[in-house]
């Protein structure tokens, strides 16, 4: 029996600019994988400015989108967010690679974010992508108990060689 025959299908995934249609869907899934959502306003913001807005697609379906701005070399991720059933399978990995490589096109030196210091998993990738903890903003998020530190994180971008 051939090996191959027993793997299972790989899911068919896709990268593209996220649309004025996406939003409805790229709410739904906010609302679905945090505590503490955007507004639909918040996205249709983001999207009025131009922002880079991007959403995966798995099989079809949204499994995933960020935001960012750049402005004066620098970039700022805004939102990444991965489906909670499609977590912890490289989807949030590959929306990094995806976003890091739009920041460099745009020719930013540096990229910020913040992030939940509750948030390990985040944290865990952020780390292995080479960004650094540079700073803390206290009660930075809304958290269940009032408020929730953000780490500051940052990543130097170099030309690609």
């Amino acid at each position: 029996m051939n090996a191959l025959a027993c793997d299972p299908p790989q899911p068919a995934v896709a990268l593209r600019a996220m649309r004025e249609g996406d939003l409805a869907d790229v709410h739904a899934l906010e609302i679905r994988a945090y505590e503490f959502p955007w507004t639909l306003g918040i996205f249709h913001d983001c999207l009025r400015a131009n922002y880079p807005a991007w959403v995966l697609q798995v099989d079809g379906r949204l499994g995933g989108y960020f935001l960012m701005s750049i402005a004066a070399g620098e970039a700022h991720v805004l939102n990444v967010c991965v489906a909670p059933e499609l977590q912890g399978r490289g989807y949030g990995r590959a929306l990094l690679h995806a976003l890091l490589k739009i920041a460099r096109a745009r020719r930013a030196d540096r990229v910020f974010l913040e992030v939940r210091s509750s948030n390990a998993g985040a944290i865990a990738l952020y780390d292995a992508e080479g960004f650094n903890e540079i700073g803390r903003r206290p009660r930075y998020y809304p958290a269940r108990d009032g408020r929730e530190d953000a780490l500051v994180m940052a990543l130097e971008l170099f030309p690609e060689v």
